[in-house]
């Protein structure tokens, strides 16, 4: 598929495609005339390069754990494995994080609630 129907598929825009190309997360072959052409399995892997991304996590640790899953090896697997660790731990923290400011929100909002059931 060319970059258009990529684009389309996933809700990534062109240029967000060709900067993940650029990052080395995402790699197309080229047509003679120089076009991009993707294959199914790239649907899926925008997906998770985008999920990713929306979550915090780096251009470049995505590069640093993608080569695991595209050219496997020891010393591929043993950088990946220590990037997905670090980013596991930043993700868990911002997660209680999240559920610390949530908790305070919803505690907030319930005296708001309280307040204006005494004075309406």
């Amino acid at each position: 598929m060319r970059i258009g129907e990529l684009s389309r598929r996933t809700g990534a825009s062109r240029r967000s495609l060709r900067y993940y190309e650029e990052q080395g997360l995402l790699e197309s072959t080229r047509s003679a005339s120089g076009q991009r052409h993707y294959s199914e399995e790239h649907v899926e892997r925008v997906g998770l390069i985008r999920a990713f991304l929306a979550a915090g996590v780096s251009s470049t640790a995505i590069a640093d754990m993608i080569p695991c899953m595209k050219r496997p090896s020891v010393d591929e697997a043993r950088r990946a494995a220590r990037t997905m660790a670090r980013e596991r731990a930043r993700l868990t923290s911002t997660v209680e994080s999240l559920r610390v400011s949530m908790n305070s929100l919803e505690e907030l909002m319930e005296t708001n609630r309280r307040y204006l059931a005494e004075h309406s």
